[in-house]
């Protein structure tokens, strides 16, 4: 046997090898996406809960005019109040993808914050929010019991809280969907219920 043959059957055996790796790898891969379940919007435990009626605020947006938190909205419209502030670096990530979201889902969007007014008017003309839509007082957050931000609360056309969560992506505000479609207060408790029934 040539030096040529015998190069070109140990390149052989490695090709074989690298090829029986990566299958094994592949196969290794789809176990752990099994394993390994999406994460929807993280819920604290405090506050109104999911499924119940959201308290009823009467407050004021930056702009002057009154909004009812809680109340009824027009038949299948549903209302994104996202809690934020002008010093949290993920909540100036998300506001823009807040505002894409709720525009491509068809939802009326708050924005709430606690913060100094100045501040929050500085945010708005940042990020062209409406003067409107953006509450700045502490009673929303409160009585909702948020303590990290960002946080979304989602409320169905009742008035009852359809999900909630804290959330630092898009497909955390698609899960607060998700969780309104279904019934289900997270992806897991979905992806539970759908283990148990198989």
């Amino acid at each position: 046997m040539t030096s040529a043959m015998v190069s070109q059957t140990l390149l052989w055996v490695v090709v074989i090898l690298q090829g029986v790796t990566i299958l094994a790898l592949a196969r290794q891969i789809g176990v752990l996406h099994d394993r390994v379940a999406p994460a929807g919007a993280l819920i604290n435990g405090a506050g109104p809960g999911v499924g119940e009626q959201s308290p009823r605020l009467e407050v004021h947006a930056l702009a002057g005019n009154a909004i009812t938190v809680g109340g009824k909205l027009a038949a299948g419209k549903a209302l994104l109040m996202l809690f934020v502030s002008s010093t949290c670096p993920i909540c100036k990530k998300l506001i823009p993808i807040a505002k894409n979201f709720a525009r491509s889902e068809r939802l009326d969007v708050l924005f709430v914050g606690d913060a100094d007014a100045a501040e929050q008017r500085k945010l708005v003309r940042e990020f062209e929010l409406d003067e409107h839509c953006f509450v700045n007082g502490p009673e929303v957050g409160m009585t909702y019991r948020i303590d990290k931000l960002p946080y979304a609360v989602l409320l169905d056309d009742v008035g009852m809280i359809a999900a909630k969560g804290l959330v630092n992506s898009r497909e955390h505000f698609e899960s607060l969907i998700v969780a309104k479609e279904t019934g289900y207060a997270t992806i897991q408790s979905y992806l539970k219920s759908q283990s148990e029934a198989a």
